[in-house]
């Protein structure tokens, strides 16, 4: 994926539920509006990174497949996102 991204957060190697958890941590230390690449290798990413996005509202900008290796870019949404209980 051909981007500049504020944030990097490697899942490599790590299947479900550890990519989301990861993530779902990861996101909270990040500011509103920065962007994050999320590299996995697990398949079920491909559900559940989208989903997550969906439920607490931050935006998947783009998502891919190269080589077995799921790359998705994501831009962190305001702290009143749904689903966004602190």
């Amino acid at each position: 994926m051909d981007c500049e991204a504020d944030h990097i957060l490697d899942a490599t190697g790590l299947y479900c539920p550890e990519p989301v958890m990861l993530l779902h941590n990861r996101i909270r230390e990040i500011a509103v509006g920065d962007t994050l690449l999320v590299l996995s290798t697990d398949p079920a990413s491909t559900r559940d990174i989208p989903k997550f996005c969906r439920f607490l509202g931050h935006s998947l900008l783009r998502h891919e497949e190269v080589q077995g290796e799921y790359h998705y870019l994501l831009r962190k949404a305001g702290e009143d996102a749904p689903g966004d209980s602190r």
